[in-house]
């Protein structure tokens, strides 16, 4: 699992005016005042909440699994949110870089960084735990491991890591696709009651995901004909 290291490196609002509340009787009524003119808002902004489906098992060993692949998956979900928020923070960084020597040596300090502070914790990752790390990372940045060090180290780096981690059955260009697999579901209705219960810190996908399709689909016991 030590080249799950590196994985980790590749890994201005517009104000159009401004919002005052205002005071009549017992309700708050805010004005947005665009170019002097003030238009009255009634409405709250709610953030949007998924209604997460009860939790069925056939028997006792898929309730066993589905808990398993819970603590795993609770385990491994902040280094792929750490990846997606070092990737935005390279990319911004590299974007003010005007020459090449340049932002090699930024992604060297980066690297080195990363190396000293997460190695030896990634290190420790199971197969399993690892195969799950390659499909978040996926989910939070839309791009698979395998092309995130193509594109910032090498093509050739690539392929020898890839080729690497095959020996312990994990590949770097596995993709996050709840609705084509079902353990990628279960790993998506882990993480949304995780984000409900706040025992994660929830960061959107890189890509949509329409999880009620994923329950249709997965969630419902199946009628016999």
């Amino acid at each position: 699992m030590k080249n799950l290291a590196y994985i980790l490196l590749f890994l201005p609002c517009l104000m159009i005016g401004q919002i005052n509340p205002v005071e009549q009787d017992t309700t708050q009524v805010e004005y947005i005042i665009i170019e002097g003119d003030s238009i009255p808002r009634t409405a709250i902004d709610l953030d949007e909440v998924l209604v997460l489906p009860e939790l069925n098992f056939k028997n006792r060993d898929e309730r066993i699994r589905y808990l398993v692949l819970r603590r795993k998956t609770l385990k491994v979900y902040p280094y792929a949110k750490l990846a997606s928020e070092r990737l935005e923070a390279l990319q911004e960084r590299l974007s003010t870089l005007k020459k090449k020597r340049h932002k090699k040596r930024y992604a060297k300090v980066i690297q080195k960084y990363i190396e000293d502070e997460f190695s030896e914790e990634l290190k420790k990752l199971t197969k399993t735990e690892g195969q799950i790390l390659i499909k978040l990372i996926h989910r939070q940045t839309g791009t698979t491991a395998f092309d995130l060090i193509k594109e910032l180290r090498s093509g050739w780096r690539a392929f020898w890591f890839n080729n690497t981690a095959k020996i312990f059955d994990i590949s770097l260009k596995k993709e996050f696709s709840p609705i084509d697999e079902k353990e990628d579901y279960l790993i998506e209705d882990i993480l949304q009651r995780a984000f409900q219960n706040e025992q994660l810190e929830r960061q959107k996908p890189a890509f949509d995901i329409d999880f009620y399709a994923c329950v249709n689909k997965w969630g419902k016991p199946k009628t016999k004909k």
